[in-house]
């Protein structure tokens, strides 16, 4: 099964997708893609059209995407909802099922623990995933970590049960 992993942001967004063959996990690809645009449709229109571009090069069965929650910056919120519905509606649009997870169930799941911060996390996603070399991205490691979660199904992740739409 291979999964993308979407950590939503407006003008900068992380994506990994991951695969999991005969038991062993392997990253595909991952980056962090960054919007162009002046204005916010513009950078949701940019968003959109490179993350369709991973999608159709990578040809994942499901998408795994952090779900916001709203925090003090409600503008940063804001934005962040809508590069989420842009995701989740392109995911849809290709027939992708839908994962949505929190960051402390995220991190529980491949870190151990809920609290764990940015450089945890990238460590455990090239221990895992056997990169090569360290992530420097956080967005990206966070959307591969994201993936990793969905493909491991620990029974604490709430995201499987809460699955939409279809399969591959």
């Amino acid at each position: 099964m291979r999964i993308i992993g979407f950590d939503p942001g407006l003008t900068r967004a992380g994506y990994g997708v991951v695969e999991e063959r005969a038991g062993r996990l392997r990253s595909v690809e991952h980056g962090t893609i960054r919007a162009s645009g002046a204005t916010a449709p513009a950078q949701l229109a940019s968003l959109r059209a490179r993350l369709l571009e991973a999608i159709e090069r990578t040809q994942p069965s499901a998408m795994a995407i952090e779900r916001v929650y709203f925090n003090r910056n409600v503008r940063t919120a804001s934005r962040t909802l809508q590069a989420s519905g842009v995701a989740q509606c392109l995911a849809a649009e290709s027939g992708l099922a839908v994962f949505e997870y929190g960051p402390l169930e995220v991190k529980r799941a491949v870190v151990g623990v809920g609290n764990a911060d940015k450089h945890q996390v990238m460590f455990m996603m090239r221990r895992i995933l056997s990169l090569p070399v360290d992530l420097t991205e956080p967005d990206a490691a966070d959307a591969l970590a994201l993936a990793v979660a969905a493909l491991h199904g620990r029974p604490w992740l709430t995201g499987p049960a809460a699955m939409r739409g279809a399969g591959r």
